[in-house]
């Protein structure tokens, strides 16, 4: 069997510029995850506030952030279509296609569900057998759906957990004997929390929320049979959010969310001595690094840097973000996102607006990365949510 590796590709496009300082190559150490496109923003919102979520308003596309949010949400229910092409500076037919969505159940207004759907195309693939011989035509693809639940534990606290179905196909096979691709499956669950407060600042009444998010706790994903078993990109995303009115009408939202891959590092040949000795303890530890289990790899992750407790503080993603808003219906977005150079060095800022009116809400965003030849410099992202509170109102007016 055979298999087109994903992560590899991610790590290859996205550490173009880092691999070539040599003052830096022997200490890049990104983590190393299957299934990388879980990891993507769906949404123009969160991606032009520098990937920030975990505790701003909640919206139709909070399942990625933070499903807790729902319980909180304003509306009944929403749904929101979200479209991305991926690496658009290298390819044009890499997408990330999302729908999200949530519904208020209960009396109470303190419970909701929720849903969510990806697909991750990378286009058509050509594969070679060699001296100019074209292979077999493939389009790999990788997609989830999951369903979350949450509730409001008391006025100002919530939490929320969510299920997901991974699927990752891939892999192909080498035989022309009708279809013989293969792909990879997995199961992954998050667990979340939102905590809001309306504190009296001066004549003002401002919001501050927190919110915490574990995703994608889960098995493992293989294409060739367990061999080589890669980890889902299990993450820890810590934020706050503090809102406060700027005039009548005119509000600004200021936020920073942490977050760090819960995988542990894979061992390097490096880091270990010279001659047998030192290939034996590599050998072994490159053993126990595939033979771990998820669960024992999340407070693994905590403590395998080679460097230690500053090794261990460079796998912490940071994105500040800000958000304006008027009369709730005209937003002006941007943010910043910062990613330590030995760890996969994305440094990017995000721009962003937002239009809406009582069914509908359209928001856009644009990424601009700081180095030139970052892949993922010029991404855009699209958002179409529609608010059923708003189109039951409308449907009302009519009749």
């Amino acid at each position: 069997m055979k298999s087109i590796s994903l992560s590899i590709l991610f790590a290859v496009l996205s550490i173009v510029s880092v691999r070539a300082q040599g003052s830096i190559k022997n200490e890049f150490n990104p983590i190393e995850t299957g299934v990388t496109s879980l990891s993507i923003a769906p949404d123009a919102r969160g991606a032009s506030m520098g990937d920030l979520g975990a505790a701003t308003e909640p919206d139709a596309n909070s399942q990625f952030w933070n499903p807790s949010k729902y319980a909180f949400a304003y509306s009944q229910a929403s749904v929101s279509l979200n479209y991305t092409p991926w690496l658009r500076k290298l390819v044009n037919d890499i997408f990330l296609a999302d729908l999200s969505g949530y519904y208020k159940i209960g009396r109470d207004d303190n419970q909701a569900i929720s849903a969510s759907l990806r697909y991750f195309s990378l286009g058509e693939v050509t594969t070679s057998e060699g001296e100019g011989i074209v292979g077999q035509s493939l389009n790999p693809y990788e997609m989830s759906f999951d369903i979350g639940y949450s509730r409001k534990l008391s006025e100002k606290f919530s939490m929320g957990v969510v299920f997901r179905y991974i699927y990752s196909a891939l892999g192909f096979s080498e035989s022309y004997a009708g279809d013989q691709s293969v792909g990879a499956s997995a199961f992954a669950a998050d667990i979340a929390g939102y905590y809001t407060s309306y504190p009296i600042i001066g004549r003002n009444e401002c919001q501050w929320s927190w919110g915490w998010n574990i995703s994608n706790i889960g098995s493992k994903v293989s294409y060739d049979g367990g061999e080589n078993p890669a980890f889902l990109p299990t993450n820890l995303k810590i934020g706050t959010t503090f809102t406060f009115p700027l005039a009548d009408y005119h509000n600004l939202a200021l936020g920073i969310d942490f977050n760090k891959l819960l995988v542990p590092a894979k061992p390097r040949r490096i880091d270990f001595e010279d001659g047998l000795e030192g290939e034996i303890e590599y050998a072994h530890k490159l053993e126990d690094w595939r033979n771990m289990s998820p669960i024992t790899g999340i407070f693994k992750s905590f403590s395998d840097a080679p460097g230690g407790v500053g090794e261990e503080l460079k796998e912490i993603n940071v994105s500040l973000g800000a958000e304006y808003s008027y009369n709730n219906q005209f937003f002006l977005r941007a943010g910043y996102c910062y990613e330590n150079a030995n760890k996969g060095n994305r440094k990017y800022f995000g721009l962003g607006a937002g239009f809406s009116l009582n069914v509908v809400r359209l928001d856009a965003s644009y990424m601009m990365a700081t180095a030139q030849t970052s892949p993922l410099d010029q991404t855009l992202r699209f958002s179409l949510t529609f608010d059923m509170d708003g189109l039951r109102d409308l449907l009302g007016k009519r009749r």
